[in-house]
């Protein structure tokens, strides 16, 4: 499947070609081509019971972005600076709110929003990045951000690191077998009484938006093992 948002030039899948954004699942290793065709079928409904309202919320987008690390597949993430004034601390994908250069929030402005932000947060390469699907928008009711996961394959991984220590406190990746590990899913328990998917990653425990994220990939691709949902950590779990 090749999907663009104009005319495609050149040969190269990753990244843009001739300016336009391309999204395509053209020499996608096989592992993670399960998640592409969840992608292409997935219902918002599916993936989270927080959808954006018929008008208003804040435009944004994060970058689900899959490499191979020496465990295998992995997932690149960073920790949020504690002085942000939303989400401050959490464990997240990168990613923002759109500026106005990105564009349409309705046709590529996500997926520009995704890897502007991803460069400007972690300062990895976009070029090295191939967009291959776009998942449906959901909502954060906490922050009113209107969320759009885009889905990468790194297929020339850069380095990467915080580039502004205001913004991220640390970037690093997750193998995907750490994060389907039943020893590491638990349930996180919000104060307010709320229970979410979490994983529990070295001293971090990713939970809120990310964690649904993950949790619905990892099950409509395939790839989620039995867990106990009993198994509950309030969420000033920090061991």
């Amino acid at each position: 499947m090749t999907s663009t948002y104009g005319q495609e030039t050149g040969e190269d899948v990753a990244g843009e070609r001739a300016g336009r954004v391309v999204v395509t699942a053209e020499g996608l290793p096989a592992w993670l081509e399960p998640v592409e065709r969840a992608a292409r079928t997935v219902r918002p409904q599916q993936l989270s019971r927080f959808l954006p309202p018929k008008s208003g919320g804040r435009p944004s987008a994060v970058l689900v972005l899959f490499g191979e690390g020496e465990r295998g597949p992995e997932l690149l993430l960073l920790e949020r600076a504690g002085t942000l004034r939303s989400h401050a601390g959490q464990p997240s994908f990168p990613g923002g709110a759109l500026d106005p250069e990105d564009g349409d929030p309705e046709g590529d402005g996500p997926v520009r929003a995704a890897l502007r932000e991803a460069e400007e947060e972690t300062g990895l390469d976009p070029s090295g990045v191939q967009v291959f699907g776009v998942l449906p928008r959901l909502y954060i009711p906490v922050s009113g951000f209107v969320v759009t996961p885009v889905l990468g394959w790194w297929r020339r991984p850069s380095p990467v690191a915080p580039v502004s220590p205001q913004e991220t406190a640390h970037v690093f990746t997750v193998p995907v077998a750490d994060l389907t590990d039943p020893e590491r899913r638990v349930m996180a328990i919000h104060p307010s009484g709320h229970r979410g998917p979490a994983f529990r990653v070295g001293p971090a425990l990713v939970w809120g938006f990310t964690a649904g994220v993950i949790d619905r990939i990892l099950h409509y691709a395939g790839w989620e093992r039995p867990w106990d949902r009993e198994r509950e950590v309030p969420l000033d779990w920090r061991s």
